[in-house]
C-alpha cells in the first residue's frame, strides 16, 4: 500500500504540516528537518497524492467546454 503524509509525520516525529512544508520547500523549514522529512520519505516510498494536492492548490487546472448543440442553439 502507497504511503501517505501521514507516515511521513509519523516515521518522523513531525506534525503533517512540517511534513508537507518540507516537501514543497518552504523556507521556514530548516535545511537539518528537510533532510530528516526527504530521507524519511524515500526510504518509505512515499509518492504525493495528486489529488489530494489539486483539491489544495490555489492553482487550478481545470478545463471547460460547452457544446451549443446540445442546448439547440449549434448547426444542425
Amino acid at each position: 500500500m502507497a504511503k501517505s503524509i501521514y507516515d511521513v509525520a509519523q516515521e518522523t516525529g513531525l506534525s503533517v504540516s512540517t511534513v508537507s512544508r518540507a516537501l514543497n520547500g518552504y523556507s521556514d523549514v530548516s535545511a537539518k528537518t528537510r533532510a530528516r522529512v526527504v530521507e524519511a520519505a524515500e526510504r518509505l516510498g512515499y509518492v504525493p497524492n495528486t489529488s489530494a494536492k489539486n483539491l489544495s492548490s490555489k492553482n487550478k487546472k481545470k478545463c471547460g467546454f460547452t457544446h451549443l448543440r446540445a442546448f439547440g442553439r449549434g448547426p444542425v
